[in-house]
């Protein structure tokens, strides 16, 4: 991949924050023409720098107001370990991230549900899925102060 400039990360910059935006409105705030503008757009798809474009969904809409966070110790680590939680996890659909973290566990899961009891239920079901799964810890969030998928954009 090579380097991203200036007119790159502005692009990027403006996706993030608008991902619906017309190529001529992006073109007009990035300082480029259209053809040049959508040109940079569909390399930095092509390149992996914009992995997609996502509709933010008000989980309150659905019945899924619960917002759990779960840490996982196991017992066992190994890379067959590993691969095999990335595959189940693939399959939760409760899970919004499972992510291997470094410290006392090392599993941090973000999962949102409807209710408490739904949470019982999901647990169970991860911890059968996670071999060598020992321990875990559960944090239920009170209020939602800042959730962003915005990755700063240095200039």
């Amino acid at each position: 991949m090579r380097e991203l400039d200036r007119i790159d990360r502005k692009i990027l910059e403006e996706l993030q924050r608008e991902g619906r935006l017309a190529m001529t409105e992006l073109a007009s705030r990035v300082g480029l023409s259209p053809t040049p503008c959508t040109e940079r757009v569909r390399r930095l798809e092509r390149e992996g720098v914009i992995t997609g474009y996502h509709a933010r969904v008000d989980p309150h809409a659905l019945g899924k107001s619960l917002l759990v966070f779960v840490e996982i110790k196991l017992s066992v680590k190994s890379g067959d370990v590993f691969d095999r939680i990335r595959k189940e996890m693939m399959f939760v659909p409760e899970v919004m991230e499972c992510h291997l973290v470094s410290g006392d566990f090392d599993y941090l899961i973000k999962a949102r549900i409807g209710e408490m009891g739904e949470y019982r239920q999901l647990l169970g079901n991860i911890l059968l899925k996670l071999p060598a799964a020992v321990e875990s810890r559960s944090y239920v969030v009170m209020e939602e102060l800042k959730e962003s998928l915005y990755v700063p954009v240095d200039r």
